[in-house]
């Protein structure tokens, strides 16, 4: 069975080898992101195990992706025929290595893009996916970061804040003082809420332990493009 793997790509090397960093398999849930101003490039790389036809696929939040072309042989096929110079697609002269590039890059270009191969059967397999943002915007880290807590009955709930920060992409996660990550039904993770006029997201995220651990600290951690940070808030 092919194997199909996403690479974010920093550049071309000699013999037209790229740089790649953030390898992610296909059942992998790990999503890379790219954020990128307007009029730069922006370069999306996959690998198969052997050599096929390539798609390329973008999805619109809320809407199903959609094929922007395949590749098969050196010319790529564009499902549609606006803009198409923008676009470019390598291929590796060896390798099952393929990096589709978009210049001149506008904020209608934001979008998950996908590349995928078809199986048989109508079985299409697709990777894990790049987000990309285009905006002009500078990033901004949450302006707040905070843990409120409340004691109800035999359990104690904490909530993770986070508010005013850009873009909207942001890993939360909670740990016990040992750094484990804590898991289970007793956290609910909240989506990012609508953005403010400054076009700032906030979110939150809750955990609900047993009153006889109110003593053991409980961390809310978070990643985002402009860093990472975590806060504590131990007993009640």
């Amino acid at each position: 069975m092919l194997q199909l793997s996403w690479y974010h790509v920093l550049g071309w090397g000699k013999g037209a080898l790229p740089w790649v960093m953030a390898l992610h398999w296909n059942y992998s849930v790990t999503q890379i992101l790219q954020i990128q101003v307007s009029g730069s490039s922006a370069s999306m790389a996959c690998q198969v195990s052997a050599k096929t036809i390539v798609h390329w696929y973008k999805q619109h939040p809320g809407e199903p992706p959609k094929r922007i072309l395949y590749v098969s042989g050196q010319s790529p096929v564009f499902d549609d025929s606006s803009d198409t110079w923008r676009f470019q697609v390598r291929q590796h002269p060896t390798e099952s290595l393929y990096a589709l590039t978009i210049d001149y890059l506008t904020p209608r270009d934001s979008g998950t893009y996908y590349c995928a191969y078809w199986f048989y059967q109508g079985i299409t397999v697709f990777g894990s996916g790049t987000k990309l943002i285009v905006s002009g915007k500078l990033h901004s880290r949450p302006a707040n970061f905070e843990i409120l807590q409340k004691e109800h009955k035999n359990q104690i709930m904490y909530v993770c804040l986070i508010e005013k920060f850009y873009p909207d992409v942001i890993r939360v996660t909670w740990t016990d003082k040992g750094n484990k990550i804590v898991e289970g039904d007793n956290i609910v993770k909240g989506d990012a809420w609508k953005p403010t006029k400054e076009d700032k997201y906030s979110i939150s995220s809750w955990l609900t332990v047993p009153a006889e651990k109110k003593d053991e600290n409980y961390y809310c951690n978070y990643e985002h493009e402009t860093g990472k940070e975590s806060v504590t808030k131990q007993g009640i």
